[in-house]
């Protein structure tokens, strides 16, 4: 099966939100981007959802996920954040904050942020656009 150009505008992901008791996500920022983001990325080849998520929070926090700890939120899609005129498709998993998470690897930043806050204009879109409405609790379902 062929790709098409549809295909080919595609970042497939996974990402993990992990929240505090008082309801904030970690978000990361990576060298180069000015925009906050999940821990996640891109999958290695054979690679699950749930083993790329794992995989990368070690990679970018220094910290351990329990696979079995790992809950899936969905799958949701928005412009890509640093891709212009490419869609990022993630699976989205949450799992209870662990450890110390320090920014590692391509990470030069974390920051805690409560999904209601308005005060983070710096969201990549899959973030402000998809995933903190249902985390807030305040998306808009269409039948």
């Amino acid at each position: 099966m062929g790709r098409g150009p549809a295909d080919e505008r595609r970042i497939v992901v996974s990402a993990v939100v992990m929240r505090d008791d008082a309801g904030r996500v970690l978000t990361v920022r990576k060298t180069g981007s000015h925009l906050f983001m999940f821990p996640g990325g891109k999958l290695d080849p054979g690679e699950t959802f749930a083993e790329a998520a794992v995989r990368e929070a070690r990679e970018e926090l220094g910290v351990d996920l329990d696979s079995r700890s790992l809950r899936t939120l969905g799958t949701f899609a928005a412009p890509a954040a640093n891709e212009a005129g490419y869609t990022v498709v993630a699976e989205v998993f949450t799992h209870p904050p662990v450890g110390d998470p320090i920014a590692c690897a391509e990470i030069a930043e974390l920051a805690w942020v409560h999904p209601r806050s308005e005060a983070h204009a710096d969201l990549a879109p899959l973030l402000r656009d998809a995933v903190f409405p249902v985390l807030a609790g305040t998306a808009r379902h269409t039948d």
